[in-house]
């Protein structure tokens, strides 16, 4: 993990997070990464194994924000190179998911859309209902029959009560009609555009059969569609707990706070300590020589001195002279100088 916080990856992070380019006055992101690197001490405890970052900033704030990003940009990183199997399996559940969950859209479209072309909402209980409600009628045609037949042996056809009669086992026979269906023809006929009488409105007990195997397999996919998305559903969270679990985060023990006292000594301490040393040595040289000067000129000791210097500053006037000289010839030469140049003026 130490290897990793000093990688590259977490180093651009922070060099971008906290525009460090501009903050250190470099052009390049790789003298960036040096001069971070050098602000940064990572170590590691080989006892305990915890890991303690130092980031010495003159922004005491910016110190410790670029102390935590050290921390969450491992977590990131360790997070993105994660191989663990955890991580394939929610990788192909979450692919399988996205699979499914189109299935699934397009069965529920094809069911709702068949549904609604054959006015088929429930087939099972609609068929339930309807064949009760044609038993009710088949019953109140039997009843009216009766009650017909038992006029007729009475009165006339002429008669009001046997007309009234025969009306309605008329008119339940054609409900009856209507509620068993000529054919059982499975070609949808358009929806009623006036009231529930339209004999369209619903399908016939005898397209009940034949709509039912089809609305079936349509039900029977979109439910099991929306099963296994849910069962992905369910795997998916569970192989994310999982890969959570495998990937090694990185606790912070001590988060990065903001530091109370500067890490090198105050300015003012310097200034003083500076102050100090050059008095100290503006003394020292000053009692050195009058200590110097008390010397006797013939003391062997001060000759050897003088001599040692002597001989170190030779080559320097040597040099020196030579120069002035080769000056000297390169200049040009000016009236004055009190040399007679034959015309009476003289050149300096």
């Amino acid at each position: 993990m130490v290897a990793v916080l000093k990688s590259r990856t977490v180093e651009d992070k922070l060099v971008d997070r906290f525009n460090l380019r501009q903050l250190y006055k470099v052009k390049y992101r790789d003298d960036a990464r040096k001069k971070l690197e050098s602000k940064t001490d990572i170590a590691e405890d080989k006892k305990s194994g915890i890991i303690v970052i130092q980031v010495t900033d003159h922004d005491p704030n910016r110190a410790a924000q670029m102390a935590q990003a050290y921390v969450q940009g491992l977590n990131d990183l360790l997070a993105s190179v994660s191989t663990s199997s955890a991580r394939r399996e929610r990788i192909f559940i979450e692919g399988r998911l996205t699979t499914v969950a189109h299935d699934l859209e397009v069965a529920e479209q094809q069911f709702s859309d068949y549904a609604s072309k054959n006015t088929a909402i429930d087939i099972p209980e609609q068929g339930k209902a309807m064949v009760a409600a044609a038993a009710i009628l088949q019953g109140q045609l039997i009843a009216a029959q009766s009650e017909l037949e038992g006029l007729s042996q009475m009165y006339t056809p002429n008669n009001v009560r046997v007309r009234s009669a025969q009306a309605r086992v008329d008119e339940l026979q054609k409900q009856l009609e209507k509620m068993g269906g000529e054919n059982a023809s499975l070609v949808a006929s358009p929806l009623p555009s006036s009231g529930v009488g339209d004999k369209d409105m619903y399908p016939s007990i005898r397209k009940l059969p034949l709509l039912g195997v089809q609305w079936a397999d349509l039900y029977r996919q979109s439910k099991i569609e929306e099963t296994v998305y849910e069962l992905l559903t369910g795997q998916c969270e569970l192989a994310k707990i999982q890969e959570a679990k495998e990937i090694p985060q990185v606790q912070a023990y001590d988060i990065g706070e903001v530091p109370e006292k500067p890490s090198t000594l105050p300015r003012l301490f310097l200034m003083l300590i500076g102050t100090m040393l050059t008095f100290g040595m503006g003394a020292a040289w000053i009692l050195g020589s009058a200590k110097w000067q008390q010397i006797d000129a013939q003391d062997p000791r001060k000759q050897l001195v003088q001599q040692l210097t002597q001989d170190a500053w030779i080559p320097v006037v040597i040099s020196a002279t030579r120069v002035q000289k080769q000056i000297a010839g390169r200049l040009p030469k000016w009236p004055g100088n009190g040399h007679n140049n034959g015309s009476g003026e003289s050149q300096e």
